[in-house]
């Protein structure tokens, strides 16, 4: 039986919504789409790069706790309000994904509180541990 386990990042979202930030399914792990909120604070920056980065912060743990990392990540999902806000989030993402190159797509969306401007979704696949014997 494949191990499922339910990845909760304290986020208020979570418990009003219903859902969790990821889900671990065996190697496979799927991020719920992230926001820019720091959910220690539950605040958001006004800049959509900031935004972003702490996108990847929350992700990151996301991915940590769940056994991986960015270069663990095969999927990526971008959603911006606004298509001009995604050029100056580049570099940033860059950083992250530029030597994983996963498969990515960009779409451009309503998001459900205004003050959000990016929205980032990832699944990835966790590293299998290797077998001493020969396979």
């Amino acid at each position: 039986m494949t191990e499922r386990r339910a990845i909760l990042s304290g986020s208020t979202f979570e418990e009003e919504i219903g859902y969790a930030r990821a889900v671990v399914d065996g190697d496979l792990v799927h991020v719920s789409g992230t926001t820019g909120f720091d959910y220690a604070t539950m605040t958001i920056s006004d800049d959509v790069v900031e935004q972003a980065e702490q996108c990847l912060r929350n992700i990151g743990a996301a991915l940590a706790e769940a056994g991986c990392s960015f270069a663990d990540v095969v999927r990526v999902r971008y959603l911006l309000p606004d298509r001009e806000d995604f050029e100056p989030c580049w570099p940033t993402l860059r950083r992250h994904f530029g030597g994983v190159r996963p498969a990515a797509t960009m779409l451009v969306c309503g998001l459900a509180d205004p003050r959000m401007r990016i929205e980032i979704e990832v699944d990835a696949r966790r590293p299998r541990t290797r077998d001493a014997s020969p396979a």
